[in-house]
């Protein structure tokens, strides 16, 4: 005789879902939807105000879903300034090499506050977490720049900012969550300190990483404080203050004031042009890390 195999509560609850649950899940779904549209259509009214006629652009009244009368006429623009192209080149440099040094500093710096052992564990962790909250300040910033002879360098906008606290804190949060037994066996083979960081911590925190190095290198990206402080030279100049200055230009008529229609309009559609191009390069570097986000940031948000 053959014994009927006895089902699960969950299989006994499979395919039951109460009229409930899917309205919320309908609610949800619906809600989510239109946050989503609520994010994307203002990239979405930038990418094709750029790509408009500038005077049907003025009058268009409402949503706009479509470029009006296509034209490449800002990008154009844009794209011949003969100083964009290099401020390309300085930005790439800075976003490349601040991003790998920020990294091996940081994680270097992570793992030592992750240590409980070490001496002075306390005070290094606590005067770490006060330059949080506490800064020098702008004037005594430039004077030890200029004083360690980085003013004027293309440094300038990477040195001054090497480590950050919070990233550093998640990284040595991320460090917390390795068990000690894997360290102790390495150290039993004969690994030391910086082998058991490189071989066997850092690949184990790979999301946490990416996440970080992900926060520089936008930081970087955006940043234009330290060139509008610390560079002279206008070949050191990055992309934002490029592009800045580009606005600037475009606007000087009108500070005069003897504005037209016409540059109107063409400053009008700079701007919508300089978004795009500020923008959509470092938006290509998200699909390739977004996997890694979510978990490494909320390996930092449930341990202490």
């Amino acid at each position: 005789m053959k014994h009927r195999r006895q089902a699960s509560p969950e299989q006994w609850n499979y395919g039951k879902v109460s009229a409930g649950s899917r309205a919320f899940d309908i609610a949800n779904h619906i809600l989510l939807g239109l946050l989503c549209l609520l994010m994307v259509y203002p990239l979405w009214y930038v990418l094709c105000s750029s790509l408009s006629d500038p005077s049907l652009l003025m009058r268009h009244k409402g949503i706009l879903l479509f470029p009006l009368d296509f034209s490449f006429a800002g990008y154009e623009k844009v794209l011949n300034y003969k100083k964009l192209w290099n401020s390309y080149l300085v930005t790439f440099f800075v976003v490349i090499a601040g991003t790998g040094l920020n990294m091996f500093f940081s994680i270097l710096f992570a793992f030592v506050m992750s240590r409980r052992g070490i001496m002075w564990h306390k005070l290094i962790t606590g005067l770490a977490v006060f330059t949080m909250y506490f800064s020098g300040g702008m004037i005594p910033t430039y004077l030890v720049v200029k004083a360690v002879g980085l003013y004027d360098s293309i440094w300038a906008m990477i040195i001054p900012g090497l480590i950050s606290t919070y990233n550093c804190i998640i990284l040595r949060t991320a460090f917390y969550g390795i068990p000690d037994s894997l360290e102790e066996s390495a150290k039993i083979d004969g690994a030391g300190d910086l082998r058991v960081l490189f071989t066997i911590c850092v690949p184990l925190i790979v999301p946490s990483i990416a996440t970080v190095a992900l926060f520089y290198a936008v930081g970087h990206w955006n940043a234009w404080s330290a060139a509008l402080l610390y560079i002279r030279n206008e070949r050191l100049m990055p992309l934002q203050m490029v592009l800045r200055a580009l606005l600037i230009q475009g606007e000087a008529i009108e500070v005069t004031g003897g504005q037209d229609l016409q540059t109107e309009l063409n400053n009008m559609l700079l701007k919508y042009v300089v978004i795009v191009v500020s923008t959509v390069p470092i938006l290509c570097v998200y699909p390739f890390i977004q996997r890694f986000f979510t978990k490494g940031v909320m390996i930092g948000a449930v341990k202490g």
